[in-house]
């Protein structure tokens, strides 16, 4: 193979071609549930771009809260998708989807990705299959965030967190030996992998829309907030840090929190519950700068913020330390308190003059969907090289150490 003529990206169709390979590749999609369009559903389009005729399974399925390439493919569901209510109340069905996982029938499926966020990665896929867990995060509510969510459960709820979850806990565990290679979506939660799993992984950060977003000559004196107003995203430190400050501030976004957060700012801050991504791509382009509370696992708002030439005051744990650039592209603040968002916020005011528009959209080019694509494939080749069965199906029948070198190399 000449080297130089190497296509950038090796689709699955290409994989089921070299050496002659007339039966094409069977690709199975694991995700959890498909009730809306989030930071993981988004990733799921990219990847159903890769591989054209991928089937979809799912837990519980709503087609009209997904958007036209997801509702497009095969998706099939678990019988928790036949259980009442279930695209409400699906997560009150947890302690059921071990066995719903497992009921699936994989047979004949080379290629399985799994998108752990919910239970997914605990299919039991065939023997010479690959299977790779593109991980969002381990799921919170078993492992690093149990207290908080004991903590916000009522009486009956904890209880029956204190019977069902040591077993999910146990099985959640167990199946991470049933993947062959993980991919994490960033450190953060390469970590909580390393740390849920005893697993290392491959880091392969989500795209955001970057090149939808434009920087503007009319910057305002109003900080922005976008998200959904939720506890975990803590609205709350920005409505009492800005209420102090008395500055400008534009929350964006609805939720359960949304009416208690408005009741309690003051005039300097506005809400609204919805805007066009028009007048979203305006407000990102030009608010003072974005005002970021939550711990997220990578964070696509502030590669948003970014990508409109706007800097970013973060939270600085989680997603954003892969991509804010302190005192570059944005600063952080270091306790996720009001009193410590007041005081970055005065440090950010005399740091914003140095601020170069360009600097953070070049950074946020480093998120594209292309190069999610190219990552994201150079990850499964370099499993499929450690998986010698599925790679002699791929590659089949002719398979030489100079193309397992290429295959194997990022």
């Amino acid at each position: 193979m000449n080297r130089s003529k190497r296509p950038s990206g090796l689709r699955a169709k290409d994989l089921a071609s070299v050496g002659g390979m007339s039966k094409p590749l069977r690709i199975a999609i694991i995700h959890y549930w498909l009730v809306a369009m989030r930071g993981g559903e988004r990733v799921l389009e990219r990847v159903l771009g890769q591989f054209p005729e991928a089937d979809i399974f799912t837990h519980v399925y709503d087609p009209d809260a997904v958007s036209d390439i997801i509702r497009r493919r095969r998706v099939r569901t678990t019988f928790i998708n036949d259980l009442p209510f279930a695209r409400r109340l699906y997560k009150q069905y947890l302690p059921l989807m071990p066995m719903a996982l497992e009921g699936l029938d994989l047979t004949g499926y080379d290629l399985v990705i799994s998108f752990e966020a919910g239970p997914a990665k605990g299919v039991l896929a065939s023997p010479t299959a690959l299977h790779v867990c593109y991980c969002q995060s381990p799921m919170r509510y078993l492992w690093d965030a149990h207290a908080d969510y004991r903590k916000s459960a009522g009486p009956l709820a904890r209880a029956m967190m204190s019977i069902l979850f040591p077993p999910l806990r146990v099985w959640d565990y167990a199946t991470a030996a049933r993947v062959d290679g993980f991919i994490a979506n960033s450190d953060f939660i390469r970590r909580r992998i390393r740390r849920a799993y005893g697993r290392d992984s491959t880091i392969v950060h989500p795209s955001a829309p970057v090149e939808a977003f434009r920087p503007s000559t009319r910057i305002s004196d109003e900080y922005l907030w976008v998200g959904q107003m939720t506890p975990y995203k803590r609205g709350d430190l920005a409505v009492e840090a800005f209420n102090r400050l008395g500055l400008p501030l534009h929350m964006v976004g609805d939720g359960e929190m949304q009416r208690k957060l408005k009741a309690s700012a003051k005039s300097n801050i506005r809400f609204s519950k919805n805007l066009s991504f028009a007048d979203l791509k305006e407000a990102y382009a030009t608010c003072r700068g974005l005002i970021y509370t939550a711990e997220e696992d990578f964070g696509i708002v502030p590669v948003e913020a970014m990508a409109s030439g706007r800097p970013v005051l973060a939270y600085g744990r989680g997603g954003v330390l892969d991509t804010i650039i302190p005192g570059r592209t944005g600063q952080f603040f270091e306790d996720q308190t009001a009193d410590s968002l007041v005081e970055a916020v005065h440090d950010f005011e005399a740091w914003l003059p140095t601020f170069e528009p360009q600097n953070a959209i070049a950074r946020a080019a480093r998120f594209t969907g292309e190069r999610f694509d190219q990552n994201f494939m150079d990850a499964l080749r370099r499993f499929a090289v450690g998986h010698p069965e599925v790679l002699d199906r791929l590659a089949a029948p002719i398979i030489v150490p100079a193309l397992t070198k290429q295959l194997a190399e990022p």
